[in-house]
């Protein structure tokens, strides 16, 4: 039997499917990155001011075209590594997509201020917009993770956020303190929430239909209440606060590292500590096991004598809050009175960063980071005068979160119980 054992290996392996996706996403990198090229000329200028207090970091001047095309060849290198570990049927690592994607993204950067003798690429400011724009994506695909992983599809997650927004200024100008809008941000967020676990876990209603109904209806209420009561109360319920920042003693000097982790706003390190407490709690605890039974096998789940409709609901409940409070961002966060749809379709772009991160905590955090990161360097390329259109970086999301869903970034499975009512 073992002679027939071995005599079938070669055969074995010679049938086996080969993967498509990683050779295709490697040479689209390297294509783009060999056709940046073309148009870098000129130094690129790198400044890293607010780096650090303790001493100034010099202007970086690159070489542009020798830069971009030594990525270039990485890049190309990388591909060609993993076209051969692909027609040899081999495990293929996630890093060598991780190593040609940060080539491009380098030679990018310095094709977009290459030649610009008045242009120069903030690096500090680059990274610390990114981490401020990706803080409601975090929360919202936070909030998506928890609902989902239980078993509800929470596509209200864009109304979540903008009720969070909304009250989050009312509650901050009625206490005349930004604090107080933590407060009565994720209560909002809360309130949207109850009425999605009504419908969907009570009444059994289509989860989508709830979820798209419930935010036109935030839309519209406060839409409503913008135009009737905080237009002509302004300075009693529609005032500008923001939250400071709390600059850690020491750590926010650390050279780039510093201001970016630790000279933020409450809000960013809750953000932090959200993850941190979500990815641990998700994978690590009896209570993460129960909810993601309850997504996964609800029928098992109530046989062990969990009530599954009850941790659905706790689910959603906590999944509002966290979306509310990252509404809190682009009002108190943000230092601006509140207006109308102020969520301008973040919490779309937060459940692609769930799917992309693949329901897991730390994923979408990534996932977000990404989405942040492009809409910052849309912001930056407007300032320097990049010869690259602005609005193809501000389309990068929506272009992820096609791919995502259709399961080109990787093998995503969403939890197999989601959406399905029960009993």
């Amino acid at each position: 039997m073992s002679a027939t054992t071995h005599a079938l290996e070669p055969d074995t392996q010679l049938h086996l499917k080969m993967s498509w996706r990683d050779p295709i996403v490697a040479t689209a990198m390297a294509v783009l990155t060999v056709a940046l090229i073309g148009i870098t000329s000129g130094p690129a200028r790198l400044t890293w001011a607010g780096a650090t207090s303790w001493f100034t970091i010099p202007e970086t001047v690159l070489p542009g075209r020798p830069t971009v095309i030594l990525m270039a060849i990485i890049t190309v290198a990388v591909a060609a590594w993993i076209w051969k570990l692909a027609i040899a049927r081999k495990n293929i690592s996630g890093w060598l997509l991780v190593g040609a994607g940060v080539a491009f993204i380098i030679a990018f950067l310095v094709s977009t201020v290459a030649g610009k003798e008045q242009s120069h690429l903030p690096m500090v400011s680059l990274l610390t917009g990114a981490l401020a724009f990706a803080t409601p994506l975090v929360f919202g695909s936070l909030s998506g993770v928890l609902c989902e992983r239980s078993g509800v599809i929470n596509i209200a997650i864009e109304g979540q956020l903008l009720f969070g927004a909304f009250m989050g200024a009312v509650v901050a100008s009625m206490a005349g303190n930004a604090y107080f809008g933590l407060i009565g941000a994720p209560i909002a967020g809360v309130m949207v929430a109850a009425l999605l676990a009504l419908f969907t876990v009570n009444f059994r209603t289509d989860h989508i239909i709830v979820g798209v109904v419930l935010n036109m209806l935030v839309l519209g209420v406060t839409s409503f209440l913008f135009s009737t009561v905080l237009k002509f109360k302004s300075d009693t319920l529609n005032r500008v606060h923001s939250l400071d920042s709390i600059p850690i003693p020491i750590l926010k000097d650390i050279p780039i590292i510093g201001p970016l982790l630790f000279n933020q706003s409450l809000l960013v390190y809750l953000m932090f500590a959200a993850v941190i407490f979500l990815q641990f709690m998700v994978f690590n605890s009896r209570w993460g096991l129960r909810m993601r039974a309850c997504g996964e096998h609800p029928k098992a789940a109530d046989t062990v004598g969990i009530n599954v409709n009850r941790t659905r609901w706790l689910n959603v409940l906590l999944g509002g809050a966290l979306a509310g409070l990252g509404g809190a961002f682009f009002t108190i966060e943000q230092g601006l009175a509140f207006s109308k749809d102020m969520a301008a379709g973040n919490g779309f772009i937060a459940l692609a960063a769930m799917i992309l991160g693949r329901w897991n905590p730390k994923g979408a955090f990534a996932a977000a980071l990404l989405f942040g990161f492009a809409t910052k360097l849309g912001q930056i390329m407007q300032a320097t005068g990049s010869s690259v259109p602005s609005e193809i970086l501000l389309m990068t999301p929506y272009i992820i979160t096609i791919l995502a869903v259709a399961g080109f970034v990787g093998a995503v499975r969403a939890p197999a119980a989601e959406g399905k009512p029960y009993p």
